[in-house]
């Protein structure tokens, strides 16, 4: 199966696998970074990880608009339906399920989760993403932790690193997150979005590429790389 990556910023992903066109925090209209209309994005499924603002971002209007199914922890699911949404699937941490373009486990993470209306949003998760031919790993908002290595032993061919600090793991720790994990590809995410989260992804991609045999592939706000 065919699988590429769309990046439109901060931490908003398109990733089509095959013909399944899947959203991953699709924070787009309040995201300074991103340059796509979400009202001409299509959308199968809509993974949101966490209940902060700058992820669910436009969730609800392109569920609604596209039909979607969302997949989030259960607490966030419950909340999304109670916004109208009628296609959600609640997971969570550790528990997988065989969705029509992969099998999804949700992973931990390090952060908060408060919805933005201040509900109560669970534990935000990360996303480790299985087809038959390819294992992605989408970290998003956390901290370093051990248990990355657990993640890395399942072999995995591209992981998706926060790298902006303050809020996230910043360089070093997303540098040690790389060590642990050792994917083939690492893509930076979660920075340089706002002055608080600046970070050099040239500096992060040569010090990860010195230290280890990991391809980092620096994306731009639009651009699409082929997993």
């Amino acid at each position: 199966m065919s699988v590429y990556l769309t990046y439109y910023g901060h931490s908003a992903l398109s990733i089509k696998f095959g013909e399944t066109n899947v959203l991953i925090d699709p924070f787009l209209v309040d995201n300074p970074l991103a340059d796509v209309d979400h009202n001409n994005l299509e959308a199968d499924y809509i993974l949101v990880s966490h209940g902060h603002e700058d992820h669910v971002g436009d969730t609800i209007a392109i569920a609604k608009r596209t039909g979607a199914t969302v997949v989030a922890n259960f607490e966030i699911a419950n909340w999304f339906a109670l916004q109208g949404l009628e296609n959600v699937h609640p997971q969570h941490i550790g528990g997988g399920f065989l969705h029509s373009f992969g099998y999804v486990k949700m992973t931990q993470a390090l952060h908060g989760s408060a919805l933005p209306d201040g509900s109560y949003g669970g534990n935000p998760c990360g996303f480790l993403i299985t087809t038959s031919d390819t294992t992605l790993y989408l970290a998003c908002d956390t901290g370093l932790f051990g248990d990355m290595k657990l993640i890395g032993d399942e072999g995995v061919d591209a992981a998706v690193l926060p790298i902006g600090d303050n809020f996230t793991m910043g360089p070093k720790d997303a540098l040690r997150a790389v060590q642990m994990i050792s994917p083939t590809i690492a893509i930076p995410v979660h920075y340089n979005t706002w002055p608080l989260i600046e970070q050099d992804a040239l500096t992060w991609k040569q010090a990860v590429e010195s230290n280890t045999s990991t391809k980092v592939c620096i994306l731009n706000s639009g651009d699409t790389v082929s997993i």
